[in-house]
C-alpha cells in the first residue's frame, strides 16, 4: 500500500520553484490537492486538519510557531520510531522498520520533517489506514488526537472549506450593524456578582432592543440555547479555532441550528436582555449584546478579551460603508 501510494504521489506535478511569490493559501491548496490524488483523502479534510494545527501551534508556548505552509505538527521521535536509535533518522526504510510514521513523498531519498509534502503525506497516510469516507476519517482522526473536541473542530473547518471551495476564510463582520444606535466599552475582566463572584468574559454592547445580531465569522454553530447567566445565546466557531460567544439574545433567527455554516453579517439573532434566571427570564438588566471570544489550545479553552477585535471590526465597517 505504502509504494503504490508513494508511487501515485510522485506523478502529482511538483510545487514550482517560484512559488515564494505566489499566495501562500494558493501554495497550501496545491499541496492539499497533490495528497488528494495520492490518497483520495478530500482536500478539504486534509486542509481541516493543517489548519486546526496551525491554529493550536500558534496558541501554544510548548509548540513552534507555525511559519511554513503546514501546520501538522509531529515529533520527531513519532516521525523516526519509538526505539529507532538514530535521532535524526531521515531513511524512510530504517523509519517504517522501527514504526515510524515519516514517509517520503517527493521521491528524495528521504522522509523528512523539514519538507512540507513528507509531514503532509505521512499525516494522511495515518488517516488512510481507516478509509476515505467521513466516518473512517473521523475514526482515523480521533486515533491520531484521541480528542473528541478535535475531531468535532476538524469537521467543522472540512465542511467550511467543502462549501467555499477555498480555505482563506478570515472576513470578519461588526456583530451589530454599525449605522444603528449602540455604545460600548471595554468591560472584559471587570467583576461580576450574580450567580458568585466571577470575572466578566466579554464585551457588552448596549442596543435597542430586538436590534440584528450578526455573526461575526465564517463558522459552524455549536451551541444554541439557554444559560441562567446568558440567557438565549449562540455559540460559533471558526476556522481560527476562535469560539465567538453571543448572549441576553431576545431570540434567534428562523430556522437557526447547531451544525450550521454561518458567514459573516448574517443575521443569528437580536439584541434582548435574557438571562439571570430560569427559561425565559428577560427584563433584569437593559438590553444589549454580551460578546466573547474564546480561544482553544488542543487541551483547554479561555477566554481573551474581545474588545480590540470589535475596534477594528468596527473601523473596517465603517470604512466599507463610506465607500
Amino acid at each position: 500500500m505504502f509504494a503504490i501510494l508513494t508511487i501515485l504521489f510522485l506523478l502529482v506535478q511538483p510545487i514550482r520553484t517560484k512559488a515564494i511569490s505566489k499566495d501562500p493559501y494558493q501554495i497550501r491548496m496545491e499541496l492539499y490537492m497533490q495528497v488528494e490524488k495520492a490518497t483520495n483523502i478530500p482536500w478539504y479534510y486534509i486542509a481541516a486538519a493543517d489548519q486546526y494545527e496551525h491554529s493550536i501551534r500558534n496558541a501554544r508556548r510548548d509548540l513552534p510557531d507555525s511559519d511554513g505552509p503546514v501546520g501538522i505538527y509531529i515529533e520527531s521521535e513519532k516521525w523516526r520510531g519509538i526505539s529507532n536509535p538514530d535521532v535524526s533518522d531521515e531513511n524512510p526504510h530504517s523509519i517504517l522498520y522501527f514504526d515510524g510514521i515519516g514517509r517520503d513523498a517527493n521521491g528524495d531519498g528521504k522522509a523528512s520533517l523539514r519538507d512540507p509534502r513528507d509531514v503532509l503525506f505521512s499525516f494522511a497516510n495515518q488517516l488512510l489506514e481507516y478509509g476515505t469516507d467521513e466516518d473512517n476519517l473521523r475514526m482515523g482522526l480521533w486515533d491520531y488526537y484521541k480528542r473528541d473536541k478535535a475531531v468535532g473542530i476538524i469537521t467543522g473547518n472540512a465542511k467550511l472549506f467543502k462549501k467555499y471551495g477555498r480555505i482563506n476564510l478570515y472576513d470578519k463582520a461588526f456583530p451589530v450593524p454599525v449605522f444603528s444606535h449602540y455604545s460600548y466599552k471595554n468591560t472584559w475582566g471587570m467583576a461580576r456578582g450574580w450567580g458568585g463572584r466571577r470575572s466578566h468574559e466579554g464585551t457588552d454592547i448596549f442596543a435597542d432592543y430586538g436590534l440584528p445580531v450578526r455573526s461575526t465569522c465564517y463558522g459552524i454553530i455549536e451551541m444554541k440555547g439557554w444559560n441562567k447567566y446568558g440567557g438565549w445565546r449562540i455559540g460559533i466557531r471558526d476556522i481560527n479555532n476562535t469560539y465567538h460567544y453571543f448572549a441576553h439574545l431576545s431570540g434567534f433567527a428562523k430556522g437557526l441550528k447547531i451544525g450550521q455554516i454561518v458567514e459573516p453579517g448574517m443575521v443569528i439573532g437580536g439584541v434582548g436582555s435574557s438571562g439571570y434566571g430560569p427559561p425565559g427570564t428577560s427584563g433584569k438588566f437593559p438590553p444589549h449584546l454580551h460578546y466573547g471570544m474564546y480561544k482553544d489550545n488542543g487541551y483547554i479553552e479561555w477566554s481573551f478579551d474581545p474588545y480590540p477585535h470589535l475596534k477594528l471590526w468596527e473601523r473596517q465597517a465603517r470604512a466599507k460603508n463610506r465607500k
